[in-house]
């Protein structure tokens, strides 16, 4: 018999003996009760009831009868008046020590440990110095492969949707001569609409998880965590909140999904909530139209305060929520084993990649269709006037009426008409479209593309979507080198239409009584910082439940209230804007 042998013959693991006495108890209550008994090991049923298994103990409960149940909580009540709330830490404890002494009798360890590939590798990213600029390049390629290299997808994907998705089922309702109504436009611009709207984040979904996979899957991702944990203690979180925070620059949907690499549920949580402070790229539209607008000269100046003024308030909010809501609840130890670095493969890349976006798909996708159909409704709804259903004007829809209901809220904000606020309620679908809000309402003289008179057959669609698939999949390698700061991509830029700017320059004149600009300045203010998207509150309801979500959905709306309120209201005392 070799020495390891005898170890284990002579020194069983045992527990300390009050956690023995009441295992031997209860194993021999399990074992003379024949429905338990048949279909779990007594001992190890009684070590899974002692360390707090709830499905296990529920079970226990239910098959062995108020007797059994009885006798599980009176050994539970005299283990913790020794152990106190700390009891599973010690039968844990004990087993490790158990593991450990085997592990030291078994195994012998070189004097001077070997320097491995992965240790080589980690001098470098994880240096005192170079570790965050290092970190900061990485999380710029996945910026950019989320927004810039994912965009010709979404472009492709929306004008799918638009044409001949769209056209096919205009071509089916036909058939069914249910075409040229209100079916047609509850179908086109509410359904179609809605599943386009689902559908334009799957790019972007499926480009970040595609990041977050090799991250994971190469092992960079402990290190990045483990070089950002100085700098993210100010917020009262660890280096790991740092990744969805900065992929919220890209939109808040796939951060709020990037949460769950954190361990930790306040973690996660709160991460949660400082997510959609970081400016999305879908705002970006909103920022462009109302700077060229109001301020020509600094545009990109406004812009990029912007994008600081998220930043400062998310540090501001971490700082303030560690102090109230979760002031009661311990930090989360940050305990990180570095893994050797890996190839990762394409197999388990393209699982989590699929996992990930089709249950976004399943989750958010029936809230963003459910919320299009009701915003359409409204918009078909005639209130007053000689309007029909499905053909009314805007400013006489159930959405005006609905719109100049909540217009008062914004009146201190120096934008308190219904075709700001009711572009606001549209953007709460997603951000972007506050900007065709704005011009639907204000009546862009811009003239719509009228339609071909020679139709258009399946195969021409079918050669029209293949053509933009491959031009998608050229502009996509064209933004790649985007990444390494090379540009190869041409800006196109669209201007804005003088009509429609004057319309809306003359809108934020007479709802603030003559400082447009500062209540421009305001509205963007409020832009960036109020109440997410469907999308993203429907991710926030799936990973953290509806009573954060509401936190996140009114917590956001004030704070965005109160930072416009000062800067309009603080501007007139200031006399500061015209």
């Amino acid at each position: 018999m070799t020495t390891l042998e005898m170890s284990f013959d002579q020194a069983p693991f045992r527990y300390p003996p009050p956690i023995e006495t009441e295992l031997n108890r209860l194993a021999d209550l399990f074992a003379r009760t024949p429905a338990l008994a048949d279909v779990y090991p007594p001992r190890w049923l009684a070590i899974q009831a002692l360390e707090g298994d709830e499905t296990l103990m529920h079970t226990i409960r239910s098959l062995g009868g108020p007797t059994i149940a009885a006798a599980l909580e009176e050994s539970l009540e005299r283990l913790r008046a020794a152990y106190g709330d700390d009891l599973d830490v010690a039968l844990v404890d004990q087993r490790y020590r158990f593991v450990h002494t085997i592990a030291k009798q078994a195994v012998r360890r070189p004097s001077v440990s070997p320097v491995t590939f992965s240790d080589r590798i980690d001098r470098v990213v994880t240096h005192r110095w170079l570790g965050i600029p290092i970190f900061m390049a990485v999380m710029w390629v996945v910026f950019k492969l989320t927004t810039d290299v994912a965009s010709p997808f979404v472009d492709w994907l929306d004008s799918v949707v638009s044409g001949p998705v769209s056209r096919w089922m205009v071509a089916l309702l036909a058939l069914s001569g249910a075409d040229g109504g209100w079916i047609e436009s509850l179908v086109i611009d509410g359904v179609v609409a809605g599943v386009g709207g689902v559908l334009a984040f799957v790019p972007v979904l499926l480009m970040l998880y595609f990041a977050l996979a090799v991250l994971e899957d190469s092992g960079y991702m402990a290190r990045a965590a483990f070089v950002m944990d100085r700098l993210m203690r100010a917020l009262g979180l660890h280096g790991k909140s740092f990744l969805p925070m900065i992929v919220g620059f890209g939109c808040s949907v796939p951060a709020i999904y990037a949460t769950r690499t954190l361990d930790s549920r306040r973690d996660r949580i709160l991460t949660g909530l400082l997510v959609p402070f970081m400016s999305c790229s879908a705002r970006l539209p909103v920022y462009v139209l109302i700077a060229m607008i109001f301020f020509p000269a600094q545009a990109g100046q406004v812009i990029f305060g912007l994008y600081l003024a998220g930043i400062v308030v998310a540090v501001g909010m971490g700082a303030l929520l560690r102090r109230t809501l979760f002031r009661h609840q311990p930090q989360a130890p940050f305990v990180l084993e570095l893994p050797p670095y890996r190839t990762p493969t394409l197999r388990g890349v393209w699982r989590q990649m699929w996992e990930r976006t089709s249950a976004f798909i399943r989750k958010a996708g029936t809230i963003i269709l459910a919320t299009s159909i009701v915003v359409w409704l409204l918009l078909a709804i005639p209130v007053g006037g000689e309007g029909r259903f499905a053909d009314t004007p805007v400013d006489q829809s159930a959405f005006a009426a609905v719109a100049n209901g909540a217009a008062p809220v914004f009146a201190p904000l120096g934008f308190g008409r219904w075709e700001t606020s009711g572009a606001l309620v549209t953007g709460l679908i997603a951000k972007e479209v506050v900007v065709g809000a704005l011009a639907q309402v204000y009546g862009s003289g811009e003239a719509e593309v009228a339609p071909s008179d020679e139709p258009v057959t399946f195969v021409e669609d079918l050669t029209v979507i293949a053509g933009g698939f491959g031009a998608a999949i050229g502009d996509a390698l064209r933004a790649l080198p985007g990444v390494i700061g090379i540009n190869l991509v041409e800006a196109a830029d669209k201007p804005t239409a003088e009509e429609l700017a004057s319309a809306i320059r003359a809108g934020f004149m007479t709802s603030s009584g003559g400082h447009g600009a500062l209540a421009a300045l305001a509205f963007l203010v409020f832009v960036l910082l109020y109440t997410p998207c469907v999308a993203a509150l429907a991710a926030n309801r799936h990973e953290f439940g509806a009573s954060w979500m509401l936190i996140s959905l009114l917590g956001q709306f004030a704070i965005a209230w109160l930072a416009a309120f000062i800067v309009f209201q603080g501007g007139l005392l200031l006399r500061v804007g015209g």
